[in-house]
């Protein structure tokens, strides 16, 4: 495991090195300004940068101290601004070559200035729109639904990443507005805390203050297993929170099922899993799984709703049209296969980047009908 982890960062490293240092390529080769006599401070800003976030995420994952956050902060938003800044690289030498095939004469530095302005201005939308967190209203429409359930209201929050960018302020701010709506039931789909070093039981003590009359139900994502979950179960069951580990729930008359992110990756297990729950196929059962993997195992068991996130909806351009590519319609938003209906959020926080360019964070209330 320590072998594949170091190759893993060791790849991540050698990909944001090459990233960083093709926009300064670019950047210095449009300008036409050669870097001045003495230290070569541009290629030491160069280095410095493009080690930046992975030497943060080391010492996050260890620490965490004011500084510790600032830098981590800091590495994650430049990260953001590398990942546009690479196409606006890329785009600035495609111009250039079709400049010169078509014969016109376009000011180089009047165009870098232009592309990669630009994209700063991106990257400033994107980290103003990860703040908005927006509600998402949807209706429903399940067989065998409980007459007691119709009209009532879940409310599905999933993917906030506790941590070193989203601490115990922005939980807050989520748990008073889901206060304010007064949905029934809460769903926490997974991937609540980021998987850095954090003082779990503070960060997650908000949902104390959130009360919903058929209560509120946890299972794991990749981020809260990235290490032993324990932690994270006894903060979030400190916290009012009851954790589904592989078992069913009936709340008054609705069966509520709920796998950890481990188990719905391998469908040997999921399948066990969801056999082991006794699903009732003339009852409405709702599953709580962290991503939206083993969709058809689901509904060959008779689950009636999967409640997912994970994807983030691609969280920032170009992921998000590569998180399309793998996940398909159930990237975002309801879709269905056979009898089985699945809502996949975008999810209130972000990994990584602290923007969103492409999509929207949200947290989802469900009316069921």
């Amino acid at each position: 495991m320590r072998v594949r982890i170091t190759g893993l960062v060791a790849t991540v490293q050698i990909v944001l090195f090459l990233a960083t240092w093709f926009v300064y390529d670019t950047w210095t080769a449009f300008r036409g300004e050669p870097d001045p006599p003495g230290i070569p401070w541009g290629q030491v800003t160069v280095v410095a940068l493009a080690v930046s976030f992975v030497a943060a995420s080391l010492l996050a994952f260890r620490y965490n101290n004011l500084a510790v956050r600032t830098f981590y902060r800091a590495a994650s938003v430049w990260v953001g601004v590398l990942n546009l800044l690479l196409p606006a690289a890329a785009l600035c030498w495609i111009l250039y070559l079709a400049e010169r095939l078509a014969g016109f004469d376009l000011s180089r530095p009047a165009l870098v200035w232009a592309v990669f302005g630009l994209a700063v201005l991106v990257s400033l939308y994107g980290l103003l729109n990860a703040r908005w967190v927006r509600v998402k209203r949807i209706q429903v429409k399940l067989s065998n639904l409980p007459p007691a359930w119709r009209g009532r209201v879940a409310a599905l929050v999933s993917d906030v990443h506790l941590g070193h960018v989203n601490g115990r302020g922005f939980l807050q701010r989520i748990v008073a507005r889901l206060a304010r709506l007064g949905p029934d039931i809460v769903f926490i789909t997974g991937d609540l805390y980021d998987g850095t070093k954090v003082d779990a039981p503070a960060v997650a003590s908000p949902w104390k203050n959130l009360a919903p009359a058929y209560g509120k139900y946890f299972v794991t994502g990749n981020h809260e297993e990235f290490s032993d979950p324990a932690k994270y179960l006894d903060a979030v069951t400190n916290a009012g929170v009851r954790v589904l580990n592989g078992e069913k729930v009936s709340v008054d008359g609705l069966d509520i099922v709920g796998v950890p992110y481990g188990a719905s990756t391998r469908p040997d297990r999921l399948r066990a899993a969801l056999q082991r729950a006794a699903i009732d196929r003339d009852k409405t059962t709702i599953l709580l799984s962290h991503a939206p993997h083993g969709l058809a195992i689901a509904e060959s068991e008779g689950v009636s709703l999967q409640l997912s996130g994970h994807t983030h909806d691609g969280q920032i351009f170009p992921f998000t049209w590569l998180t399309r590519r793998i996940f398909r319609q159930f990237t975002y938003g309801l879709a269905r296969l056979g009898g089985l209906t699945v809502y996949t959020t975008s999810g209130a926080g972000t990994w990584g980047p602290p923007m969103r360019v492409g999509s929207r964070p949200e947290v989802v209330l469900i009316e069921f009908a």
